[in-house]
């Protein structure tokens, strides 16, 4: 397995779009985005500065990218080329080769985070003790997992030509309700509750609440925890299908 994961990886790092895309593109709109804001600004009720907000739900959005966008349709179209039938004529399980690509998806979803937060702190100016930066970047890069997991089950899902449209109506979805576009505070109460319960809220809160100087929310890690499971489980479920289908 762990010869895989350094496969994927590698796979991974050669494809200069696909990097590209989720380690520039989130930055370049953290940047974009930041101009509407002072460095004053607040934004709910604790006193959250906004381009601290913004700060980690750009950096959410760049995991979010790396893993999920990429995951889905690469797994689908190694479906197709019989890739994954060869993997099937090893001893690797079927557990096996989701945790691969989960870890793998998560790997390379870390450059997208730290250039993000090195632009918070560099270029934006934003102040925070040393532990709320590591902290900032080991959450959101391990609540990553979550929509790792889900790439690979929506890989096996759907065909190739299907995979990518399907991703995206999750990703962009998901980003618009969680909030990390724009402060989840302006939603409608009605529609924030809704959103504590879709996985992309919970995940860009727990940043937010290290940045406030808390721990993260019990209820954000156990949403985030039963989504990994969902996912993962369903991953490794459509992996087995497939399996007897070939």
């Amino acid at each position: 397995m762990k010869t895989l994961i350094r496969l994927e990886i590698r796979r991974t790092l050669r494809n200069r779009k696909f990097m590209f895309f989720s380690v520039l593109y989130p930055a370049m709109l953290f940047i974009g985005t930041s101009l509407s804001y002072k460095k004053t600004d607040t934004v709910g009720g604790d006193g959250l500065s906004a381009l601290a907000y913004l700060m980690v739900a750009m950096a959410a959005f760049g995991a979010m990218t790396a893993v999920l966008m990429g995951n889905a349709e690469r797994i689908a179209r190694e479906r197709e080329k019989g890739w994954v039938r060869q993997l099937r004529l090893t001893a690797l399980p079927g557990r096996g080769y989701v945790t691969a690509k989960i870890a793998s998806a998560a790997t390379v979803s870390l450059p997208s985070i730290l250039v993000v937060l090195v632009l918070g702190a560099t270029v934006k100016g934003i102040r925070l003790d040393a532990w709320q930066w590591v902290a900032i970047a080991f959450s959101i890069w391990a609540g990553s997992l979550v929509f790792a997991a889900l790439g690979v089950a929506i890989g096996y899902l759907a065909t190739a030509d299907v995979a990518r449209p399907i991703s995206m109506l999750f990703y962009f979805g998901l980003a618009l309700l969680g909030g990390l576009w724009v402060p989840i505070f302006s939603f409608p109460q009605w529609l924030q509750t809704i959103a504590g319960y879709l996985p992309a809220r919970p995940y860009a809160a727990l940043g937010q609440s290290i940045e406030l100087g808390d721990a993260p929310h019990a209820k954000d890690v156990t949403v985030l925890v039963v989504y990994l499971l969902l996912f993962a489980g369903s991953a490794a479920w459509l992996y087995r299908k497939d399996t007897r289908k070939a």
